[in-house]
């Protein structure tokens, strides 16, 4: 992961390394299971897939593929990697000085133990940068088998129905950047401009702390974010603004998007859908004290609004114009929805599916 010759801002080996001592280990399992539950959810993904394209119409004509199913280490090794091809040449590098590497030493621990929390709880992600077993643009799809297995276990609810509904949810993720061909680069592009100008943000904030000061004190903005976001948006210049409001509208519609796939596919492959997703929910909401405090230091509350924003947007307009109409909104950049527009999905319709 490192650039000859440079110094990146984040040493991603030492904190793969770091994750890694620090993650806890999974749920035991009999080998017979284990082994029977990686060929399944291999399986499950193509079945899941193939699902998800009956309900939004997108991915015609594309080959259905499988998942890469991956232990905690294996998650840790492949976010890393994802995160330092995502901010390559967006991050600002520094000559190899030995200030540098303590200071690049430093964030990759910091980093190490973000990756070791996260790494006991994603249940699967689709990385647009990854290399699959598919090769070529389709990206990879992971998916944690001792996380699944420790939440199905958690949940008491059946494990094939479980699988399934976790595999609706990350192939809809699939399906958005390997049916939307422009996606992919859109979003890498929008992630590189805003950290790229992360150090004039700073910059600005300072010559503005008078006026932040203020802003603190006055009214909450109910469009504004909270906790470490909204310390972030209020440290933004309104260049950054524009950039992060529409990577907040994309990750919300996206997210939302596969929330409301995976429930509305559910009911017909899923039996025990509703019973799923509600003890998932409580479990989202869940946990003790520390594990609330890190959740929140890291944004993963923010994370699970977005879930419930995004898909109350897709519900609404789904059920408005339908879905093919609401494919609309996969066009081009301009017909995604503005952040504004999540709270007023009548205004989404209005801009750019009006009958």
């Amino acid at each position: 992961m490192a650039i000859p010759g440079r110094v990146s801002p984040v040493d991603w080996d030492l904190a793969v390394s770091t994750a890694r001592r620090l993650v806890r280990p999974g749920p035991s399992v009999p080998r017979q299971e284990a082994e029977h539950t990686v060929a399944r959810l291999r399986e499950v993904t193509a079945e899941a897939e193939a699902h998800v394209r009956g309900l939004t119409g997108l991915g015609a004509g594309l080959p259905l593929l499988g998942g890469d199913v991956v232990d905690r280490d294996g998650w840790i090794g492949a976010a890393a990697h994802s995160i330092a091809t995502l901010t390559s040449g967006a991050l600002p590098n520094r000559p190899g000085k030995v200030v540098s590497g303590v200071l690049a030493g430093t964030a990759g621990v910091q980093a190490g133990m973000v990756l070791a929390y996260l790494g006991s709880r994603v249940l699967g992600q689709y990385d647009p940068f990854g290399n699959g077993d598919g090769g070529g643009d389709a990206g990879r799809l992971l998916l944690v088998a001792p996380n699944i297995v420790a939440a199905h276990q958690a949940l008491d609810v059946p494990q094939e129905d479980f699988r399934m509904w976790v595999c609706l949810h990350e192939c809809t993720h699939r399906l958005q950047f390997t049916a939307v061909p422009w996606l992919r680069e859109y979003f890498q592009n929008q992630v590189s401009t805003f950290i790229s100008g992360l150090d004039d943000s700073a910059n600005s904030a300072l010559t503005r702390l008078p006026e932040l000061l203020k802003a603190a004190r006055g009214k909450p903005d109910p469009t504004a974010s909270s906790g470490p976001m909204g310390v972030m948006e209020l440290l933004q210049s309104p260049a950054q603004r524009v950039v992060f409001d529409r990577l907040i509208a994309l990750s919300t519609l996206l997210e939302g998007h596969a929330d409301h796939v995976m429930d509305a596919v559910g009911p017909m492959v899923v039996p025990t859908v509703s019973t799923i997703r509600e003890r998932f929910t409580v479990r989202r909401r869940g946990g003790g004290l520390l594990d609330r405090l890190l959740r929140s230091l890291l944004g993963v509350d923010a994370k699970m609004k977005q879930y419930a924003v995004g898909a109350k947007f897709t519900a609404h307009v789904v059920g408005e114009i339908g879905m093919e109409r609401f494919n609309t909104i996969w066009t081009s950049p301009e017909t995604l929805p503005l952040r504004s527009e999540l709270s007023d999905p009548q205004a989404w319709v209005r801009r750019v599916s009006p009958s």
